[in-house]
């Protein structure tokens, strides 16, 4: 089956849907983002290039009135199902509100003061990832220490697209730890741990999807029982010396400790 998720925008919105709806089944789903579709013409090409149309669902976000229209006269010609996830709730609010809509497509991803914190946040996590400049501790949102692969980066980049500036400290017994680390507000720092056994799977994993990999003594100690948990030990140690609150990311989506660290941020 296949889901099509479409917008008269860039349908992140609309593939988000489709995703968490395909999220609930055991069968394979496939999720296609189709964004830009403004115009008659548009949803013509589009539903004119579908085939085996009764494995076939449409998610649409589609702001424009007479284009969303079209496009379910055009689906239900062809029986293709379809459903106007925006078309509902902006009738809803218009009724609540007694007011116009301006069905604006893209209206969500305005450029106002919020994105441009966005955008800022979104450096900041580049210029200070891993550890490359101390000098961002201070200015920081939050503080990230862990382990390699413990989503360290990942979690800096979802936390900036909320607008959040993350930076990341990278554990490891060899490397000296920054002394700003222990000059700055400890609620601000977030320690991430994790099952050994999972992070052992992960290392070889990463190792392992390396092209033309070639294990050096290093790389064999990196996926090593025996060293991870030693430097689990040493991490464990270390963010109990600093005293910050500790995150087990064993089994758990970015998303999800993302939603921690912004609810301790906001306490």
């Amino acid at each position: 089956m296949i889901i099509y998720a479409v917008s008269d925008s860039i349908g992140e919105t609309a593939e988000l849907v489709a995703k968490a709806t395909a999220s609930q089944f055991m069968e394979e789903i496939n999720v296609k983002r189709v964004p830009y579709i403004k115009t008659a013409e548009d949803v013509s090409n589009f539903v004119n290039s579908l085939e085996n149309t009764d494995r076939i669902m449409v998610i649409s976000t589609i702001i424009l009135v007479d284009v969303r229209e079209f496009l379910v006269e055009r689906c239900i010609e062809k029986n293709i199902h379809i459903v106007n996830v925006l078309g509902p709730s902006i009738s809803t609010a218009a009724r609540v509100l007694k007011a116009i809509p301006t069905y604006r497509p893209g209206a969500v991803w305005k450029m106002d003061d919020e994105y441009h914190k966005k955008i800022e946040a979104m450096e900041f996590a580049i210029q200070y990832d891993d550890s490359k400049d101390h000098s961002g501790l201070k200015h920081a949102d939050v503080v990230l220490v862990g382990l390699s692969r413990t989503s360290k980066t990942p979690l800096c980049m979802y936390l900036a697209n909320k607008g959040i500036k993350a930076l990341n400290i990278p554990i490891m017994p060899e490397a000296p730890i920054p002394q700003e680390l222990f000059e700055i507000d400890r609620k601000k720092i977030i320690g991430l741990t994790i099952d050994p056994m999972q992070l052992i799977e992960i290392r070889k994993h990463r190792l392992g999807s390396i092209r033309n990999y070639s294990a050096t003594n290093k790389d064999i100690q990196y996926a090593n029982a025996k060293r991870v948990l030693d430097e689990l030990d040493f991490a464990d140690r270390l963010m109990k010396k600093i005293g910050c609150k500790v995150i087990d990311v064993t089994k758990r989506a970015i998303e999800d400790t993302a939603l921690i660290i912004m609810e301790r941020i906001k306490k």
